[in-house]
């Protein structure tokens, strides 16, 4: 069975989900504090008196996040190895009925959720400085704007609210230089820890087994650095760069085949195949045996791919604002908004034949 980044999806997205709902908790909480009262002519001072408190309840939200999270990563990552280990069991089946799984390697593991945990670790510390530093500009521009006759408190302090909730808690940065929402961030980063853990213990296992040959799947919509690799047979370890090679038929003792190696599995990875969201996959490549698959078309481009990613994202983003309305005309402003780019997301499904993937566009619910 080939094994990929995607093998292991949806257990990226059960630790995201952890950081949406803590911030769809952030987003509700600061609501909650800013409309007590908002109407009487003590609001600004009892708000900025109740700082103290909200930093208590954000602390409460950051302890229990972490204590989740921890836990939800170290359970993604065994589960992501075993899954990767399973795949490789099921392709050396049928060379190799006795091959039995190996247990989850432990050290590997806990080396990869240890990484994973590291990276995630600023998210909490940023999580409480944002909040508290959002909450405190809308309390100063909210006491600021009757003043200078522009808008009403409630209309100011829904002003910055939504700009909170337009872009939720930012400001992540990558080793790329690209800079992140928390839970694009957080999804990101456990995408690229469980999709390293699939495919180190799939590999691992076709090493043990005696498979030093892989070979990696066309995808639709392939990036373009994906695209060089797609359907090229790749050594398991060992040295860049392309290369012929005379290697031992998979099932005939003694016939000797020679193979077109386009490179090692490190080399094509470092170069940017099986990224996070990449839909490439990796299986066994048995020399005499294997077939390299002919090009299929794809169903669209990779910039369908990422309009409708940018339509899943204006969805959660007006979710987010419904959520942060202080009145329902807002409330049902920002729904209406939601409507609009699911109608976008239907569109471009029927236009491209992309899969709609509902699971994108919701929000999850805090715990």
């Amino acid at each position: 069975m080939p094994v990929s980044p995607a093998l292991a999806e949806d257990l990226a997205a059960a630790v995201a989900d952890l950081y949406e709902a803590a911030e769809r908790t952030l987003i509700d909480r600061i609501r909650q504090v800013l409309a007590d009262g908002i109407d009487s002519p003590a609001w600004v001072g009892l708000r900025l008196a109740a700082v103290g408190q909200l930093r208590a309840a954000i602390e409460d939200i950051i302890a229990a996040l972490s204590v989740d999270a921890s836990g939800a990563i170290h359970q993604a990552l065994a589960e992501a190895w075993e899954r990767g280990a399973q795949a490789a069991v099921v392709e050396l089946g049928a060379l190799a009925p006795t091959v039995s799984v190996i247990p989850a390697g432990t050290q590997a593991v806990d080396r990869l959720a240890q990484s994973l945990i590291a990276d995630t670790r600023p998210v909490h510390v940023r999580i409480l400085r944002q909040s508290v530093d959002v909450y405190q500009g809308v309390v100063a521009r909210a006491a600021a704007a009757p003043a200078l006759g522009a808008q009403t408190r409630r209309q100011a302090a829904q002003s910055a609210l939504d700009d909170f909730a337009r872009r939720g808690v930012t400001g992540f940065v990558d080793r790329a230089g690209r800079s992140w929402d928390m839970r694009s961030y957080v999804e990101m980063a456990t995408r690229s820890a469980v999709g390293r853990a699939a495919v180190e213990a799939h590999t691992e296992r076709l090493g043990a087994a005696g498979v030093e040959l892989v070979i990696v799947s066309q995808a639709p919509e392939e990036c373009p650095l994906c695209k060089p690799w797609e359907r090229q047979i790749l050594a398991r370890t060992g040295a860049p760069g392309a290369r012929e090679v005379q290697v031992e038929h998979a099932t005939e003792d003694g016939e000797m085949v020679t193979v077109e190696v386009a490179g090692s599995l490190p080399e094509a990875r470092s170069a940017g195949l099986m990224h996070p969201n990449c839909r490439h996959s990796v299986s066994a490549y048995l020399p005499g045996v294997s077939r390299v698959p002919k090009a299929q078309p794809s169903r669209g481009t990779y910039e369908d791919t990422q309009r409708q990613r940018y339509l899943e994202r204006q969805i959660r983003k007006w979710k987010r604002l419904e959520a942060a309305a202080l009145d329902d005309a807002r409330r049902t402003a920002a729904r209406a908004r939601v409507r609009t780019y699911q109608g976008r997301v239907r569109e471009l499904v029927a236009e491209t034949g992309l899969p709609r993937k509902s699971h994108r566009e919701q929000l999850t619910t805090a715990r």
